[in-house]
C-alpha cells in the first residue's frame, strides 16, 4: 500500500524583542529543503501494526500503570490509544510521550482502543513548556484541536499548524500573545475564520474608526450594519489592524477573538479561563 506523503511546509523566522517565531504558510520557499519524510503505513485487516506521526494532546490514567492518550495524528486526525504499563518505572516510552511532544509511534490495532507499542521522539517540547504560561498556551492550543477536531478525520493542514505552534511556545518568553494568531489560524483552516478586511453582513471594507463584533453574524460588523439595542464588543481600527498583521495583538482585539472561538466551541476552553487567572 502506497505510503502516506508528510505535508510539506517551510518555516519562517520573525523577531520581536528575543522571541523566535516558527509559521507555517503551507509552500516551500524556492531552494528550500524538504522536511523529512516518514514513511507510514495504514492498519488493515492484514495489516494489524502499523505507524504514525502525532502529538500528544492529553492523557488519564486507566488501572493502575497504564495509560489513555489523546493522539493528534497527521495521517489520521484525532486518535485515543492506550499506552500499556507507561506509569511504571521502567517503561521504555514513558518519558517520550509526554504533552506537546512530536513522536512516530508504532500502533497495534485492538478491538476497542489502539494499543501503543513504540514511539521515537521527533520533537520533544515538554521540557520547556512547563513554565507556567507556556504550559497554559500550549494547552489551550491542544485543547483547541482536541474540541474541533473529529476522530480519525486527517487534517495536515491543522497538524502542521499545532507542532509549529508548539515549537514557537516552546521557545517564547511573551508565549500568550501567539495565541490569538494561532486561534485565527486553526479558525481559518477549518473554515470558520470571518473576514478581517469587510463586513460580514453588506460586504463592504471595514474603513471607519469603529466595528463591531456580531456572534450572531460570526463576523466584525461596520456601523451601518450595526444592530442597535444588541450588546456587541466595539473595536477600532488599530484592534482590526492588529488581527490582519497577528503580531502582538491588543486587548479588544484578544477577546474578539476568544469570544469567536467561544461561539463557534458552544463555551469558552477552559485553558483560557486558566490564563486569565494568571494575569490577575
Amino acid at each position: 500500500m502506497r505510503g502516506l506523503q508528510t505535508v510539506r511546509g517551510r518555516v519562517c523566522s520573525e523577531y520581536a524583542g528575543d522571541v523566535h517565531i516558527e509559521r507555517w504558510f503551507g509552500q516551500h520557499d524556492r531552494g528550500a529543503a524538504a522536511p523529512a519524510r516518514i514513511h507510514t503505513a495504514i492498519a488493515t485487516p492484514l495489516n494489524r501494526t502499523y505507524k504514525t506521526r502525532g502529538v500528544v494532546l492529553r492523557a488519564r490514567n486507566l488501572g493502575e500503570a497504564d495509560r489513555i492518550l489523546t493522539m493528534f495524528t497527521l495521517e489520521g486526525g484525532k486518535l485515543d490509544a492506550v499506552a500499556k504499563g507507561i506509569r511504571r518505572a521502567r517503561s521504555r516510552i514513558g518519558g517520550r510521550l509526554e504533552f506537546g511532544n512530536e513522536v512516530v509511534m508504532t500502533v497495534h490495532r485492538g478491538r476497542s482502543l489502539d494499543v501503543i507499542a513504540g514511539a521515537e521522539i521527533v520533537r520533544e517540547h515538554w521540557r520547556a513548556l512547563v513554565a507556567p504560561e507556556r504550559f497554559g498556551v500550549a494547552s489551550a492550543a491542544c485543547e483547541m484541536v482536541d474540541a474541533f477536531c473529529e476522530p480519525d478525520l486527517a487534517m495536515p493542514e491543522v497538524y502542521a499548524l499545532l507542532v509549529d505552534m508548539l515549537a514557537a511556545v516552546a521557545r517564547a518568553s511573551d508565549a500568550k500573545r501567539l495565541l490569538v494568531r494561532f486561534s485565527l489560524r486553526l479558525l481559518e483552516a477549518l473554515g470558520l475564520a470571518p473576514p478581517l478586511d469587510s463586513c460580514v453582513q453588506c460586504g463592504r471594507p471595514l474603513n471607519g474608526d469603529r466595528i463591531w463584533l456580531d456572534l450572531q453574524a460570526t463576523g466584525f460588523v461596520d456601523d451601518a450594519c450595526r444592530q442597535r439595542g444588541r450588546a456587541m464588543l466595539e473595536l477600532d481600527a488599530s484592534d482590526l489592524r492588529s488581527m490582519q498583521l497577528r503580531v502582538r495583538p491588543t486587548a479588544r482585539a484578544t477577546e474578539a477573538v476568544e469570544m469567536l472561538v467561544a461561539h463557534h466551541l458552544g463555551r469558552r476552553p477552559r485553558t483560557s479561563v486558566m490564563l486569565s487567572e494568571m494575569q490577575r
